[in-house]
């Protein structure tokens, strides 16, 4: 069972950052866990196209560069969650986590016993394929995988910090884009209500003892975050950066050709 480098960092102290990739490409995945800046690497399994499969390949190659794989399913998918962590996800991002019931039962299916009641194989990558002691495994897995309930709504909001008190929990996750919609804002995610309810959402967790992150793609959102306490940044994304070079090259285009 690898070690979390997240927790790792969290234990000293550090903020740990992390990168949102899209791309289904394997060496893009190595490439983009290589760099140094980054700690993380997160897949998205609640939207988009990605299969168990696939990010079984994904993770593999995030994982060969000693980084973290935090991984999300969709509310509900326990078996599904399951099979990410057995393949390699070190993290589960968890959406629509309305309150400790949700959470209870997120941890129920995410940690083995006395913890929770996942359910065991010792024939994948997360176990060695075979070749770990059982109990020295299942000691290691319920130590190194880190749980992130996301807040994304109002009611969640409301009950933050029973969520993050909640045995097992180890990180609140604010997500703007959805608290931007379910609250009605549907405003851009710095808009000033968004930014009171990820500051709420951070006075909770940091109050439970637990850590909090969010979205920080620019230099002030970092800011704003690693300010009010936070200790993971969501720190770069693909197809951001994509987007951002071609609005470069617009630019750079307009000037030698005119118009």
């Amino acid at each position: 069972m690898k070690k979390s480098l997240v927790k790792e960092k969290w234990a000293d102290g550090k903020v740990a950052t992390c990168a949102i990739l899209h791309l289904t490409d394997g060496a893009y995945a190595e490439f983009a866990a290589a760099q140094p800046c980054i700690d993380c690497v997160w897949y998205d399994l609640e939207h988009g196209p990605i299969s168990l499969e696939r990010a079984a390949d994904l993770f593999r190659s995030v994982r060969l560069q000693g980084k973290d794989v935090m991984a999300r399913p969709g509310k509900g998918e326990f078996m599904r969650m399951g099979r990410m962590l057995e393949q390699g996800a070190n993290g589960i991002m968890y959406p629509r986590c309305e309150n400790a019931a949700d959470a209870r039962e997120f941890v129920r299916w995410a940690k083995f016993a006395p913890l929770g009641e996942r359910g065991f194989a010792g024939d994948n990558a997360e176990a060695g394929y075979g070749t770990t002691d059982v109990d020295a495994y299942v000691t290691a897995a319920n130590a190194e995988t880190f749980l992130a309930p996301m807040i994304e709504s109002p009611t969640a909001l409301a009950n933050a910090r029973e969520i993050a008190e909640t045995e097992g929990v180890d990180m609140l996750f604010f997500g703007p884009g959805d608290y931007s919609v379910l609250s009605g804002i549907r405003g851009p995610l710095d808009a000033p209500e968004i930014l009171a309810a990820m500051e709420k959402a951070c006075v909770a967790a940091r109050a439970a003892g637990k850590h909090f992150g969010s979205l920080a793609i620019t230099d002030e959102q970092m800011r704003r975050l690693t300010d009010m306490g936070a200790d993971f940044l969501m720190c770069y994304s693909d197809m951001a950066a994509i987007a951002d070079s071609f609005t470069a090259l617009a630019k750079k285009l307009a000037r030698q050709l005119g118009g």
